[in-house]
């Protein structure tokens, strides 16, 4: 019976970057976003532009300052990438009816045409990153990185609420 430490055994007098969880946690991600990038620009899409395609489609934006938020890049940057994405043909730009300084972005068919291609090409590289794994150590993985997730995401509020309360 093995009694499991409540933290890992990481000491900065001996510590290696490159034994460490996040130094491989950033390693894959680099990976995964190269081999997604790869298999988007065979469909003649770029990161920055399958992202908005994406979020456009599943209805998670449908203006430029929605886009931005979603996104978390600069109104500029948002406004760069739907000029690029409506010279190709994919958005398009709708003035509101009922607010005329509200401008909708609305995929084209073309545009739906490339977004449904964006799940399938996420889907493929997510599987075969994962190839070889049990559907249970798939499933132990993602509960993993969800824990690593949740302490992140207590430590950043443990942080706010130290600034706020300072």
């Amino acid at each position: 019976m093995s009694s499991a430490r409540p933290y890992p055994s990481y000491d900065g007098a001996c510590y290696d970057v490159t034994d460490s969880v996040g130094h491989h946690i950033v390693n894959l991600v680099g990976q995964m976003r190269r081999e997604v990038e790869a298999r988007m620009a065979e469909h003649g899409l770029t990161d920055a532009q399958w992202k908005p395609l994406m979020k456009l489609a599943i209805g998670r934006a449908t203006t430029a300052f929605e886009l931005a938020r979603e996104m978390a890049v600069d109104a500029g940057a948002v406004t760069r990438v739907v000029d690029r994405l409506e010279a190709k043909g994919l958005v398009e730009r709708v003035r509101s009816e009922t607010d005329r300084r509200v401008v909708h972005l609305r995929l084209t068919p073309a545009g739906h045409e490339a977004a449904d291609k964006v799940p399938h090409v996420l889907a493929a590289v997510n599987n075969d990153f994962l190839r070889g794994f049990s559907e249970t150590e798939w499933k132990q993985l993602r509960k993993l990185i969800e824990r690593m997730t949740a302490n992140g995401c207590a430590l950043q509020t443990a942080k706010l609420e130290a600034e706020a309360s300072a």
